[in-house]
């Protein structure tokens, strides 16, 4: 959650209650980037970009990476 959205609670009415920089936006998924690409997150627009992986353990060993081992745009 924290990882595509910058918060680490959903807000009470759900996710469609979710602000973005711009007011409401909904979470979304988008298909982007090659296999080999690590999923990014767009929190000011509360998107995960995820590269077509041809497994699930593919994905799962990716975005535990992503989420676990790097840093964004002005985190520490």
């Amino acid at each position: 959650m924290q990882f595509v959205t910058g918060t680490c609670r959903l807000p009470l009415g759900g996710f469609a209650e979710l602000m973005g920089s711009n007011g409401p936006q909904k979470f979304c998924i988008e298909k982007v980037g090659k296999e080999t690409w690590l999923p990014r997150s767009h929190t000011c627009f509360n998107r995960l970009d995820l590269p077509p992986y041809k497994s699930y353990e593919q994905l799962k060993e990716k975005l535990l990476f992503a989420i676990e081992e790097t840093e964004g745009f002005g985190q520490e």
